[in-house]
């Protein structure tokens, strides 16, 4: 695949989403400590970063780093609306627009120098513009390759620009720590950090059998590849997803749960999540349990059925399953996290029945009861129906979300 000789790959990424809209939208908050969310940070400030406040930490650690934080309840629809308003911004400014989340995109430019000027300029344009019409700050980082780009933003947060020039590229990667590609969380950079691996440069010294041997064959390629700026990937507008997931930070008052307690935020996730497929028309075959510990370990485990499907009972069987399987680590290492997603995802997309509550026979297959709840969902809301088990629990937040 061709790669654009110049550096013509933004990655726009908004500075601390939720907390900005937040000091946006209530100007007293402006240059304090903003925490989003109570039991568990949803998102901090950069004002509140400074003091070690981070995403998914416990409301209580993270009131004891930063006492003077101002913790705000979080608006979903706020963050939905200034989503949209954004990504408005990034379709006008480029026909190539690949989100990544709801708060930020690749951009393919290459093309428009004649009629918007070089890619710094575009870069800085778009940033003018979101801070003007939208009112948030967003960093940009100009590469390349789209991994560089978004190393690029990275590095230049919060609310910055830079380019990584076409001859500067593994200059500028090099020196990074090696947490710094893509893939390397805590555990790979542990096994890396025991060779006395700890930048960039010194994944780059190695050969591909080395790294293989130490992360594994399919982790050394990729990092091969990245250490030396191998990333043949474009920018890509219209995908669907390959996977749905939801996920739940449960704070330390995970360690407390019990099982039912567990169980019940098992249904709520899978529940949102069949919803969704149903509502995008997928359906998909592996289903996938992701856990964080108390002690910051993950692990992830996976089921794959015979069968694709978007039906609640099938998917909802499986989690059940994986979960059950984990409860000896759940108890020994406590339980801080919970997610969940569905793979191997159809590429066509699968029609579901869709049928008249009324009309519907409680003993029929599940596909039509899962049609009927959504159609009673769909003119009433979410929680017009439920699940016996979440009857008077707290269900948590529904994250604002790309489309299916």
């Amino acid at each position: 695949m061709f790669v654009s000789g110049e550096a013509s790959i933004l990655h726009a990424d908004l500075d601390s989403f939720y907390a900005s809209v937040e000091q946006r939208d209530n100007p007293a908050l402006r240059g304090l400590p903003v925490i989003v969310g109570a039991g568990v940070v949803l998102a901090a400030s950069y004002e509140a970063k400074a003091f070690g406040v981070r995403t998914a930490m416990g409301g209580r650690q993270a009131r004891a780093l930063c006492p003077q934080a101002v913790v705000v309840p979080p608006r979903m629809s706020a963050y939905s609306k200034a989503s949209e308003d954004v990504f408005e911004v990034f379709r006008d400014t480029t026909p190539t627009v690949e989100p990544l989340s709801i708060d930020e995109a690749f951009l393919d430019v290459s093309g428009l120098r004649r009629v918007s000027g070089t890619p710094v300029q575009v870069g800085a344009r778009l940033r003018e513009r979101v801070r003007d019409e939208v009112g948030l700050p967003i960093t940009v980082g100009v590469a390349r390759t789209k991994f560089l780009a978004k190393v690029a933003s990275q590095e230049a947060k919060p609310d910055g620009l830079l380019l990584v020039p076409p001859d500067r590229e593994l200059a500028f990667l090099h020196p990074l720590p090696v947490r710094r590609l893509w893939g390397v969380g805590v555990k790979t950079a542990a096994k890396l950090h025991e060779h006395g691996i700890e930048t960039v440069a010194d994944v780059a010294e190695l050969n591909e059998a080395t790294l293989r041997s130490m992360v594994g064959g399919a982790m050394g390629r990729q990092l091969f590849a990245l250490a030396h700026n191998q990333d043949r990937r474009r920018a890509m507008t219209g995908q669907r997803r390959r996977s749905v997931g939801a996920q739940r930070a449960l704070g330390r008052a995970g360690n407390s749960m019990s099982p039912d307690e567990v169980d019940a935020v098992v249904v709520n996730l899978v529940d949102r999540i069949t919803r969704r497929m149903r509502a995008a028309d997928r359906t998909g075959r592996t289903v996938v349990l992701r856990l964080r510990f108390d002690d910051f370990g993950r692990v992830t485990r996976s089921h794959t059925l015979p069968l694709a499907t978007a039906s609640t009972d099938a998917i909802l069987q499986a989690a059940r399953t994986l979960v059950a399987a984990a409860a000896p680590l759940i108890a020994e290492r406590g339980l801080t996290l919970v997610g969940f997603a569905v793979c191997n995802i159809d590429r066509d997309g699968a029609q579901q029945m869709e049928l008249p509550f009324s009309h519907v026979d409680l003993t029929a297959d599940s596909s039509s009861i899962d049609a009927a709840i959504d159609r009673v969902r769909g003119r009433y809301g979410n929680a017009a129906v439920m699940r016996g088990v979440l009857v008077g629990r707290d269900t948590g937040w529904e994250m604002p979300m790309l489309p299916d």
